[in-house]
C-alpha cells in the first residue's frame, strides 16, 4: 500500500535470498527477526510457501562496505539452522532447479517415507501374528529400525527442531523432533531398564516420521503447482536465440544462448518463434501475439523501429531485430522479479499470522507437558478406567503400539503428550496467507496484470473508491480527428486533411499528430509546402501548388485574416467546441476550405469498465487536469454525475481530492503511471495502465501492462477472491488446531474413551497443511 508523501518509505536496496529448513510460522518470524537485527537490513519479508526473503537493505550502508551484503546474512541463518543462498545464483525458475535435480533428490521423501510406513506395518501385523515373520516381531529389530530411522531421515527434523530451539524459536520441527525423540527415548529406558514398567513402542517413532515425511512430499508438490503461473512466463523466454553475423549478402545466423546476448546484437526472428530479449525492429513487417504478456488478445502490427517485449511470439513474417536490452533485464525478467517480490512481501494479515504462529509453538510445548503431567500425576486416579489391564502375556517391557492400550498413568501421559506435539500444526497457519497470495499474484501475472506484494492484494480487496485520471487513461491520450465540415463541396474530405497534414508535416504540435495519422491511415502522400512560416499561438501557413497561399490554425487567427465564416460553420464550431473538441480552421487565398474537429477519444472499453466496478459497489471519480468542457463531456458519456467530476485541477489539488476520498475507506488511483506519479504514490492503491515501463512499475502498486480497463475489475475481482481464501485458510488452521487439540490432550478419553494415537495425529497434521494449499490452488481454476 502507498503511503502518502509524509509518510513516504526511504529507498532500500533490494535483495532475494533463497532459504531451506522452514516448516512454519515460527520459522517465518524467527528468520525475519534475526535478519532484521543485521546491521544494514530495513526490511525482511519470508515467503513460506516458496521459501524466498525479500530483504531491503540500507544503500548507504552498502556504499560503504564493499563486501557482498549477503554473505552475512546468510551466515546470520546458518547459525540458525537454516541454508540459504542467493537467488542470482541459482535457476532462475522452479522448474529449471527441478530439472536440476536428481531422481532421488526430488522422489527421496516419498520412497523414504513409503518404506517406513511399509517396515511400521509390517511390524504391526507381524506383532498381531498375521504376518509368518516372527523376527520382525522382536522388539530389538523394532528398536534397531527406530535407531536407524532417527539417525537417517530423521536426523534433518532432529537438528533443525534442536537448532531453532536453542536459538529461542521453535517451530514445527521442534514439535515433530520432540515428539518423535520422546518415544523413542521411553521406548529405551523400558527396553534397557524393565523395572520402569513401561511399555516400549519402537514402531510409532517409524510411523510418525513416515507420516510427517509423506505429507511434507505432498505439500511439496501442492506448493510446486501453485507457482506454475510463473513457471509459465519464464517459459515465454526461449533459450537460444539466431545472432546475426555479418552485413549484407554475406551475413549468416548462428545460434547463441540468450543469456550471451548484449544490447547491439542483431537477431533474427522466424515466424512461430518468441522474441528472445526486448528488441528493436530494424527490417521486416509482421504481426505478434503479445496476450501472454498483456492479456490483449488482438495481434499487435509491428514495423520498422518498433520496440518489442521479450517473450512476444512473432506470426507472420521473419524480422530483423537490434537488441535493446539484455535477457536479465527483459520485460519477462521483470515481471517475474516483480512477482516474486510481490509473493515475498506480506499484507498486515500475514503478519499478525505469523506473529501468532511463531508464539504457537511455544504454546503447544506447554500444553503437552501440562498434558502429560496431568494425566500422570491426576488423570488416571480420576478416571482409572482409561488405563487398559496389563494382559498377562506382557511382561513390562514388551512391545506395544502406542495409542491402542496404555497401562501406567507415566505412558498414559505421554502418549498424549506426544499426540499434542504432533497434531499441531502451525504449517497451516504458515500456510494459510503466503499460498492464496501465490496462486492469486501468478494468475493475475499470466493475465497481464502485477500485483506489488501481498499487502497490494489486501489493500485492493478493501476498496471503496477508485479515482481516474483523463488524459491516457480514460481517454486514448492520442488526439484524433473526430469531425470535419467542408465549406464548399468542390474539394473532397480527403484533399482537405492533405492539405492539412502537409502543413502540419515540419511541426510537433499535438495537434499535427492527428492530422497526419489521418493522412497515414487514408495512405496520402504529403504535398511539398513552400516558405512554411509558424505564428507561435495561433497556426501555420505555407504556399502549396494548385491552392496557393494556405494557413491552418485557430479560427479566430483565421477569422482576423479576413477570412468570413457562414452562420452553420460558426454554429458547427460552437458545437464542438462545447463538447470538449479542439476545432481548427482550413483556409486558402482567403476562402475558408474547412473546419477540423481534434479530441482525444476515449477508450472504448471504459464505459464498460466503470460499470463493472460501480456494480462492484465502489464508488468512482474522475481527477483531470484537463478543461471543464472535455471533463464533463468524458463523463457524461461514462453515466457519471456532476459531483463526480473534477476539472483544472493542479497535482497538489489532486493530492487534497484523495486524502478527502479516503473518509471512507481506501482509495485507489488510476492513472498512466507517468505524469501521475505524484497522485499514484499518494493512494492507498496506484493502479498504471497501459505500460510496462520501469517509471510504472516502480511508482504504481498494481501494474496493467495491456491497454484494457477492464483489467482493472477483474484485478480488483481477483484481490477479493484472494483475501476470501486467505480468510477460509485461516479459518481452516485455526479451527483445526482448535478442534484437534483438545482432543490430543485426552479431552474426550474419559466420556467416550476416544484416544488420538501420534500416528493417526501425523497424518491429520500432514492433511491440514495439505488442505491448505489444495484450497489455495483452486483459485487458480484451470491452472
Amino acid at each position: 500500500m502507498s503511503s502518502g508523501p509524509e509518510s513516504a518509505p526511504q529507498p532500500v536496496a533490494a535483495l532475494l535470498l533463497e532459504v531451506e529448513g522452514m516448516k512454519c510460522g515460527g520459522c517465518v518470524r524467527a528468520v525475519e527477526q534475526r535478519l532484521l537485527a543485521q546491521p544494514g537490513v530495513r526490511q525482511a519479508s519470508v515467503s513460506l510457501l516458496n521459501r524466498t526473503v525479500w530483504v531491503g537493505l540500507d544503500p548507504a550502508l552498502l556504499a560503504e562496505d564493499d563486501r557482498d551484503p549477503a554473505e552475512g546474512l546468510i551466515e546470520a541463518l546458518l547459525t540458525m539452522g537454516y541454508q540459504a543462498h542467493r537467488r542470482e545464483e541459482q535457476a532462475s525458475t522452479p522448474a529449471e532447479r527441478a530439472q536440476q535435480q536428481s531422481w532421488w533428490q526430488r522422489w527421496q521423501q516419498l520412497v523414504v517415507a513409503l518404506v517406513l510406513l511399509l517396515l511400521s506395518a509390517a511390524g504391526h501385523l507381524a506383532e498381531m501374528g498375521q504376518l509368518p515373520l516372527p523376527w520382525l516381531a522382536e522388539i530389538r529389530v523394532h528398536a534397531l529400525v527406530a535407531t536407524l530411522a532417527l539417525a537417517l531421515p530423521g536426523r534433518p527434523i532432529l537438528v533443525r527442531g534442536l537448532r531453532s530451539a536453542l536459538a529461542g524459536a521453535p517451530g514445527m520441527d521442534t514439535l515433530v523432533g520432540l515428539g518423535m525423540a520422546s518415544a523413542y527415548i521411553a521406548s529405551l529406558v523400558a527396553l534397557i531398564w524393565p523395572a520402569v514398567g513401561w511399555q516400549c513402542f519402537f514402531n510409532e517413532p517409524v510411523t510418525l516420521l513416515g507420516f510427517v515425511l509423506l505429507g511434507r512430499f505432498l505439500e511439496e508438490r501442492a506448493r510446486f503447482r501453485t507457482g506454475r503461473a510463473l513457471q509459465e512466463l519464464a517459459r515465454l523466454q526461449p533459450d537460444e536465440a539466431l545472432l546475426v553475423v555479418g552485413a549484407g549478402p554475406e551475413a549468416i545466423t548462428r545460434p547463441v544462448r540468450v543469456g550471451a546476448l548484449r544490447p547491439g546484437d542483431r537477431l533474427r526472428l522466424l515466424p512461430g518463434d518468441r522474441v528472445p530479449v526486448d528488441s528493436r525492429v530494424l527490417e521486416g513487417l509482421s504481426n505478434l501475439d503479445v496476450s501472454s504478456l498483456t492479456g490483449e488478445p488482438l495481434p499487435q502490427q509491428v514495423s520498422v523501429g518498433c520496440e518489442l517485449a521479450a517473450g512476444s511470439l512473432n506470426l507472420q513474417a521473419p524480422l530483423l531485430l537490434e537488441v535493446v536490452r539484455p535477457g536479465r533485464d527483459s520485460a519477462v525478467a521483470r515481471i517475474i522479479a516483480l512477482v516474486e517480490q510481490a509473493q515475498s512481501r506480506k499484507g498486515p494479515i500475514q503478519g499478525l499470522t505469523d506473529r501468532v504462529a511463531g508464539r504457537f509453538s511455544v504454546a503447544v510445548m506447554l500444553l503437552a507437558l501440562a498434558t502429560w503431567l496431568f494425566w500422570w500425576f491426576w488423570g488416571a486416579q480420576l478416571w482409572p478406567q482409561v488405563l487398559a489391564a496389563a494382559p498377562a502375556a506382557h511382561a513390562h517391557g514388551a512391545h506395544r503400539s502406542l495409542g491402542l492400550a496404555a497401562e501406567t498413568p507415566f505412558v498414559l501421559g505421554l502418549q498424549l503428550s506426544i499426540a499434542v506435539l504432533v497434531v499441531a500444526c502451525p504449517c497451516a497457519l504458515g500456510l494459510a496467507t503466503p499460498a492464496a497470495i501465490t496462486v492469486g499474484t501468478g494468475r493475475a501475472a499470466k493475465a497481464g496484470i502485477l500485483f506489488r506484494g501481498g499487502n497490494v492484494i489486501e489493500t485492493a480487496a478493501a476498496l471503496k473508491t477508485v479515482f481516474f485520471d483523463k488524459t491516457g487513461t480514460l481517454s486514448i491520450g492520442r488526439p484524433s480527428l473526430s469531425g470535419l465540415l467542408a465549406a464548399n463541396s468542390g474539394t473532397g474530405s480527403d484533399a482537405l486533411v492533405q492539405l492539412a497534414a502537409s502543413l502540419e508535416a515540419d511541426t510537433r504540435h499535438p495537434l499535427a499528430h492527428a492530422l497526419l495519422q489521418r493522412a497515414q491511415e487514408l495512405e496520402l502522400p504529403l504535398l511539398p509546402v513552400q516558405q512554411p512560416r509558424t505564428i507561435a499561438g495561433d497556426g501555420l501557413e505555407g504556399e502549396i501548388e494548385g491552392y496557393g497561399r494556405c494557413r491552418l490554425g485557430r479560427p479566430g487567427w483565421i477569422a482576423a485574416s479576413g477570412v468570413a465564416f457562414a452562420p452553420q460553420q460558426q454554429r458547427w464550431l460552437e458545437e464542438q467546441e462545447a463538447c470538449g473538441a479542439t476545432v481548427v480552421a482550413l483556409s486558402a487565398e482567403q476562402q475558408l476550405l474547412a473546419l477540423l474537429a481534434i479530441e482525444d477519444p476515449m477508450r472504448p472499453d471504459a464505459p464498460e469498465a466503470l460499470a463493472d466496478l460501480q456494480a462492484m459497489g465502489l464508488r468512482l471519480g474522475v481527477l483531470s487536469g484537463d478543461r471543464q468542457g472535455p471533463v464533463a463531456r468524458l463523463g457524461a458519456a461514462l453515466g457519471l454525475r456532476p459531483e463526480q467530476l473534477a476539472w483544472e485541477l493542479l497535482p497538489q489539488q489532486k493530492l487534497e481530492r484523495l486524502q478527502h476520498g479516503g473518509a471512507k475507506g481506501p482509495v485507489a488511483m488510476v492513472g498512466d503511471g507517468i505524469n501521475d506519479a505524484p497522485a499514484l504514490a499518494a493512494a492507498d492503491l496506484g493502479i498504471a495502465v497501459g505500460t510496462g515501463t520501469q517509471i510504472a512499475m516502480d511508482t504504481a502498486d498494481l501494474v496493467v501492462l495491456g491497454d484494457h480497463l477492464t483489467a482493472i475489475p477483474q484485478a480488483l475481482r481477483l484481490a477479493r477472491l484472494t483475501m476470501a481464501k486467505v480468510r477460509q485458510n485461516l479459518a481452516w488452521a485455526f479451527g483445526y488446531n482448535l478442534l484437534v487439540l483438545p482432543i490430543a490432550a485426552g479431552a474426550l478419553l474419559p466420556g467416550f474413551g476416544v484416544v488420538l494415537s501420534p500416528p493417526l495425529a501425523a497424518l491429520l497434521m500432514a492433511l491440514s497443511s495439505i488442505t491448505v494449499v489444495v484450497n489455495a490452488l483452486l483459485l487458480g481454476g484451470d491452472d
